[in-house]
């Protein structure tokens, strides 16, 4: 065993050779190996005892050989994948480095499919024989149909049933005449060539120059990040898919990243009419079968085009020259538990090892990209205007001071009669609010207490649709109760505050005639029954939509001509540094939800604080102004992306000593003051208890070109830990909970 990273001398090694071997258990060493008989690859994925157990590993490099010869273990063996690349190690490395990862965490998350030891698996498909079955029925002709229509295709049974819309029997019921054939085929298979000139639209000018932009750094084939900057509605994924097609014909393969699993069914759809078949598809909602073979086949460069979750940025694929990050402002990039890292830069890495191009596509950029292209670090396509005659929505804002609302009502008169005047029109309104559930606190009027999370620091949020008062911190639940947990009194509940859920109560109350959908990602069991919702929204089975901010998310609602912001004030509370930017992002990708097709919108923002310089900037429609002024502050405060921050979160169910250890580390600072860095803290975290854990952050702040990773190595070395105390370290914080 050796703790040196090896020397990645590329080769073959011959049986009996030392190899390093990396696994992905948590010991943050490389382990010395024998190959086995046969002999192996660097970077072959192995199968290598550790103990009594057989644990999964990769070759890193040659052993070191500093550990007694006849201890040394052998290889089991080697699977049946192809090798881990070398710029995939590197990468994993670097990335590991910069977020201060140990590297077995980081394999780990490159290695995150089930079965990749297993022996390769069949599965029965079915397809058109020459046979004619002996009584022909309207159900067996629709098989048969599908079957020839689908230009034999072998097709699973449930694929061949769908396809026909009958049950699985009848397909079987054609097998003995040999209508239907049915054949054993590997289940790992090779996804569908995808063909760059099949779909293309007709682009306006500005798309035009925007994609042959994109295509001629493809063609250049070197490292190169573009900010892709668009208005809503302006047409960046056409351009962008511009790129991915260019790239298709350069050999090389394309991974499109996206912030919102229910934004993929829609998108999926777009990527098939544009290049004639589907792309392989890398999340959470995949099923495991699934997760394997894009896995083996990005690998064998059997699948051209990935469109995923964050995660599928650490997929091993063979020759990837285009990544693109769409909406690449949204902060679900940011990891924020695991392995802490940001897809968005750390794509910008990858790209860099691989000399490949990168595009972040946004209408409201992270002010991060913005700085980098203002400074030329990154290049910058502009798309000014909406595609087609779809023009940007007017933006107002409603003053409520005047208001005479009831206590227990948030819909202003003039917001009201908006939506009233949509819906005579056959038109569709979307009221916006930022809370999931019904009420975010629930309060006893006889004790004053506010009911809170057992195990957190938190307030239970009531969601009345499921009769449960849940934790949005670590998702205890219990149900809604009668008598206050702290006085005993009865009926004296009471919520306080909007959700969605009691938005959609007085909608409902209001509009009696309408017809209402709760878009809100707790309220659908499965990612494909949020899907269904969107569509059938889109196809007009809604007349108001009331959302968080899921529905910001690049969804397109062609009937949508008015946009209603509940609580336009509620980003800019609390001590974020981002706050302002983050509510100018969402206000404006909210407000472009409205009159993307050929009826004109309008947003209108509910604000107690009409003169706040944000809500002054988003009806200003002046972004650069914006962007400008918000730069100049983070540049005299030294703040990100003009100074450097690293997070450190303590945690332990002791809070005297998280603070203990937290006081210890603010003292013995020097590293980080050699460098120029100081420690601010130790403080209570904003939710100071999750899951019955104390939390405690310190927050150490650097000049921008500060090398600040080796000075927290030094300062953290000495760090002895017990077995009840936690520290993760968290580079280029996105949130501060």
């Amino acid at each position: 065993m050796h703790d040196k990273t090896p020397q990645n001398a590329p080769g073959f090694y011959d049986h009996g050779q030392l190899v390093a071997v990396l696994t992905t258990q948590p010991l943050d060493r490389f382990l010395d190996y024998k190959a086995p008989e046969g002999g192996c690859h660097l970077g072959a994925f192995v199968e290598v005892p550790l103990g009594p157990r057989k644990v999964l590993g990769v070759v890193w490099g040659p052993g070191q050989g500093d550990y007694d010869r006849s201890k040394i273990r052998s290889v089991i063996r080697v699977l049946d994948i192809a090798p881990m690349r070398q710029e995939m190690q590197i990468f994993l490395e670097k990335c590991g480095s910069y977020t201060m990862t140990p590297l077995h965490a980081m394999l780990r998350l490159a290695t995150r499919a089930p079965g990749l030891g297993d022996a390769p698996s069949m599965r029965k498909v079915y397809r058109r024989g020459a046979g004619e079955p002996p009584r022909m029925t309207d159900a067996r002709r629709r098989v048969i149909a599908a079957a020839e229509e689908l230009g034999g295709l072998s097709l699973t049974l449930n694929e061949l049933a769908e396809a026909a819309g009958v049950t699985a029997s009848v397909v079987k019921g054609l097998l003995p005449s040999g209508a239907i054939l049915e054949d054993a085929s590997p289940r790992d298979t090779g996804f569908p060539l995808l063909d760059p000139d099949h779909g293309g639209k007709e682009l306006t000018p500005d798309q035009s120059a925007g994609a042959l932009a994109l295509a001629e750094g493809q063609q250049r084939q070197s490292y190169e990040t573009v900010l892709l900057k668009g208005v809503t509605g302006s047409g960046k994924t056409e351009v962008y898919l511009e790129a991915v097609a260019e790239a298709l014909r350069q050999g090389r393969q394309a991974l499109v990243l996206l912030p919102e699993i229910a934004l993929s069914a829609e998108f999926l759809t777009r990527l098939e009419a544009r290049f004639g078949a589907k792309p392989a598809e890398w999340h959470s909602g995949v099923t495991m079968t699934e997760r394997r073979r894009v896995f083996k086949m990005v690998a064998q460069g059997q699948a051209q085009v990935v469109v995923g979750a964050r995660s599928a940025l650490f997929l091993p694929f063979m020759n990837l020259g285009l990544i693109v990050v769409d909406e690449e402002h949204d902060t679900s990039y940011k990891q924020e538990d695991g392995v802490l890292y940001n897809a968005r830069d750390m794509a910008v890495l990858r790209a860099s090892i691989l000399g490949a191009q990168v595009v972040l596509a946004s209408a409201t950029p992270s002010l991060e990209s913005w700085a980098n292209a203002e400074s030329g670090k990154y290049k910058r396509v502009e798309l000014k205007s909406r595609y087609g005659v779809a023009v940007l929505p007017q933006m107002r804002t409603i003053d409520m001071r005047p208001e005479k609302l009831k206590s227990d009502r948030w819909i202003s008169t003039v917001l009201q009669a908006a939506v009233r005047d949509r819906m005579a029109k056959g038109e569709q309104a979307l009221l916006f609010l930022n809370r999931r559930g019904y009420a975010p606190v629930t309060l006893c009027r006889a004790c004053g207490q506010q009911i809170a999370c057992d195990h957190c620091d938190a307030r239970l949020v009531e969601h009345r649709f499921q009769k449960r008062l849940v934790c949005h911190q670590c998702g205890e639940s219990k149900p809604i109760p009668t008598v206050c947990p702290h006085c005993e009194a009865e009926d004296r509940l009471a919520p306080v505050g909007p959700g969605v859920e009691r938005l959609a109560e007085e909608v409902q109350a209001l509009f009696p005639e309408a017809r209402v959908a709760v878009l809100s990602s707790d309220l659908f069991g499965t990612a494909r029954e949020l899907k269904d919702q969107i569509l059938k929204i889109a196809q007009g089975a809604a007349d108001i939509i009331i959302g968080t901010q899921l529905v910001a998310k690049g969804h397109n609602f062609p009937n949508l001509t008015l946009v209603g912001v509940i609580d336009a004030d509620l980003g800019l509370q609390g001590s974020d540094l981002r706050a302002a930017e983050r509510t100018f992002q969402l206000m404006r990708q909210v407000a472009g939800r409205a009159g993307r097709a050929e009826k004109p919108g309008v947003a209108l923002l509910q604000t107690y604080q009409p003169e706040h310089p944000v809500i002054r900037g988003i009806l200003a429609g002046d972004e650069e102004a914006f962007w400008t002024a918000e730069a100049d502050e983070r540049r005299m405060a030294q703040m990100p992306p003009f100074g450097r921050l690293a997070g450190i979160i303590l945690s332990g169910e002791d809070l005297g000593q998280v603070f203990e250890l937290g006081n210890a580390l603010a003292r013995n600072d020097g590293p980080l003051r050699q460098v120029g860095a100081q420690v601010l803290g130790p403080a209570p975290a904003p939710i100071a208890r999750v899951r019955g854990r104390h939390r405690v952050r310190l927050l150490v702040k650097a000049p921008r070109q500060v090398a600040l990773q080796p000075a927290l190595r030094d300062w953290l070395h000495p760090v002895r830990l017990t077995a009840d105390l936690r520290l993760a370290v968290d580079i280029d914080p996105q949130s501060f909970f």
